[in-house]
């Protein structure tokens, strides 16, 4: 197991990169797709598209999925991240955290959120109580709340089906 940056790198212990693994039990490629398993085993590690950590003990990480990580003005905010701090309210049942075009900063942090039968929240209260225990580029900007996320059968939250309400 390896932690890399975006040029294949080892990354120091602390910093955040794209777990990559090997060995006998790990894939060989993609069937009759060379292209495809070039980009995800260019080097023989598997790129697991996975974003981690290694403490100075070792002990890993997952911050969250590459694929789910949102730059704002060129600064990586991990949803997960912010939709951990969302659960902690106690009128939030459900949190997605994803990022929406901004025309300056490329992303913007946007959260959508189902709140906990007969509670109640503002989007304005919980943008509040996110920013006061994030970094100031990390809260989202943007909150509204949604009677669902929608779901796939394991129960996951499709992001890609979340669309922000106009406005």
């Amino acid at each position: 197991m390896r932690i890399l940056d975006d040029k294949g790198q080892d990354v120091t212990p602390g910093e955040t990169g794209e777990l990559a693994v090997r060995g006998p039990n790990v894939m060989k490629g993609y069937w009759n797709r060379p292209e495809e398993t070039e980009a995800a085993i260019p080097d023989g590690w598997l790129r697991t598209g996975d974003l981690a950590r290694a403490d100075e003990d070792g002990y890993l990480y997952v911050v969250d999925r590459k694929k789910d990580m949102i730059i704002r003005g060129g600064y990586n905010v991990y949803p997960r991240e912010i939709e951990e701090v969302l659960h902690e309210h106690p009128a939030v049942a459900l949190a997605a955290v994803v990022g929406l075009p901004h025309p300056e900063l490329g992303e913007e942090v946007a959260a959508a959120v189902v709140l906990r039968p007969a509670a109640e929240a503002t989007p304005d209260e919980l943008r509040e109580y996110v920013k006061d225990r994030v970094a100031a580029y990390k809260y989202p900007r943007r909150v509204w709340f949604v009677d669902a996320l929608p779901l796939g059968p394991s129960g996951k939250i499709l992001k890609r089906e979340i669309t922000a309400p106009a406005g």
